[in-house]
């Protein structure tokens, strides 16, 4: 949330009739009337996502920063009636919900061949297979690789974490139930895509003994493990991991892995795997997936199934941390099911609904709405991106819609229908080299958005 993380808030709580009423000002003293101050630009330096741009890469689901947002440039404002051009199209990828990973001119996906989950790399050129390893079992896995150099790991449906080198060869595995003791909290598979943070794999295997786990990237070595009663964390939800994957906070100065399991929304030390804070009013107990938004002691989270939304202020206290709720906005106001979340100039957009993406924009400060499109351009619910001032809307039913990021109106800037529709239209889109990426089932779909 670029404004939460650049200019400092407090929190002044006024007494009144029942309760505590909540209001933000800024500590510039601005008045809600006066201009609000612009964010710097990200710098490349300390955004892994900027220079990624640069090379056309993009190294995990989500992105670099887990935030969704892609810093491409020169791509087009508006879509021509038939959509954009179709590059090229392939099949052979195998079942499955993953989306897609991009380095040094490489793709990388997972896909069910066979009965196995194999690892996919596929050319950037012309989309051809270069090698496919399998990794381990399930159905069709959800989980989408995540790059680092020479090496690509990716979990299959049945929790086999595996790395390998990003010439095929498998380096090592770990089962999250059988040598971690991992759990899921219901039954749809572990679908988490890692995190590789210097030296470290962090992962979620979701049991009491490790609900996360950092573990030596080149070896699969156990670093920590963070042990957590879970049916302490909150009577809301359940136990085990849940489908989010971990991003990183820097929360009251202290380096922290934030993720939502099956009791909601946890803070665990980056050093140590310490549970520092949990908060279970977001969880439910069918499936927790959307990825929280992180800036400064800011979370935003949300879910599916009838829950809602709530921005939480992490706060240090003698115990470690407090998870103090800002605001909780009700299902009928806000409720992300697995579509994901995007934070753009201090407004979260999304498409809201229980198997649905109605587009909506409301400011991460108060969670106000700033505006509610209805429908919208397709139906079901909605994987979003962001690249140059757009949305990038995946509907369910096979539709792509461009719209502008604009808290002041839904503007839309285009729509077609994908090539191909084999199934749930649910992976996550991709903006990579100029070319926007759309994973289908066995197939993978590039189209060339560059103006």
């Amino acid at each position: 949330m670029k404004r939460l993380a650049w200019l400092t808030f407090t929190c002044l709580a006024v007494a009144a009739v029942g309760g505590v009423a909540w209001t933000w000002s800024e500590a510039l003293a601005q008045t809600p009337k006066a201009k609000k101050a612009k964010a710097p630009a990200a710098k490349s330096a300390n955004n892994p996502a900027v220079s990624e741009a640069v090379h056309g890469d993009w190294s995990r689901w989500r992105g670099p920063n887990g935030d969704g947002i892609s810093y491409e440039t020169g791509l087009l404002s508006e879509w021509p009636a038939e959509g954009p051009p179709l590059v090229w199209r392939v099949k052979g990828l195998g079942g499955g919900y993953s989306s897609v990973a991009i380095a040094g001119g490489k793709i990388y996906t997972l896909g069910n061949k066979r009965g196995k989950n194999h690892m996919v790399c596929l050319k950037v050129a012309d989309g051809s297979i270069d090698w496919t390893t399998p990794i381990g079992g399930g159905g069709g896995p959800n989980s989408t690789p995540t790059i680092d150099g020479e090496f690509v790991y990716g979990v299959s449906l049945a929790g086999d974490l595996a790395c390998c080198k990003t010439d095929g060869t498998l380096v090592w595995a770990k089962n999250y139930e059988k040598d971690l003791g991992g759990k899921m909290m219901s039954g749809w598979g572990f679908s988490e895509s890692v995190l590789i943070d210097g030296d470290h794999v962090i992962c979620t295997p979701g049991g009491d003994q490790a609900l996360l786990a950092a573990l030596d990237k080149k070896t699969g070595d156990v670093i920590w493990k963070t042990a957590a009663s879970q049916s302490s964390l909150g009577r809301k939800g359940d136990n085990g991991a849940g489908y989010a994957s971990v991003v990183i906070s820097n929360a009251g100065g202290v380096k922290q892995y934030v993720t939502l399991v099956g009791r909601g929304v946890i803070g665990v030390d980056a050093k140590t795997g310490t549970l520092l804070w949990s908060y279970n009013g977001v969880a439910n107990g069918t499936a927790n997936i959307p990825t929280p938004l992180v800036a400064g002691d800011f979370v935003f989270c949300s879910s599916g199934y009838d829950t809602g939304s709530a921005l939480l202020k992490l706060n240090r206290s003698r115990a470690g941390f407090d998870a103090q709720e800002i605001y909780f906005l009700a299902a009928s106001k806000m409720q992300n099911h697995h579509g994901g979340m995007i934070e753009k100039d201090g407004f979260v957009y999304c498409g809201t609904g229980h198997n649905n993406g109605f587009p909506l924009c409301i400011d991460s400060r108060d969670g106000k709405e700033a505006w509610r499109a209805g429908r919208g351009a397709g139906s079901g619910s909605a994987a979003i991106a962001y690249a140059e001032g757009h949305l990038y809307f995946r509907y369910q039913d096979g539709t792509m819609a461009l719209i502008e990021a604009n808290p002041k109106e839904y503007k839309l800037k285009g729509q077609f229908k994908i090539a191909s529709h084999n199934g749930e239209s649910w992976p996550h889109p991709v903006i990579a080299g100029g070319k926007l990426y759309l994973r289908d089932q066995d197939e993978l779909l590039c189209y060339d958005i560059k103006k």
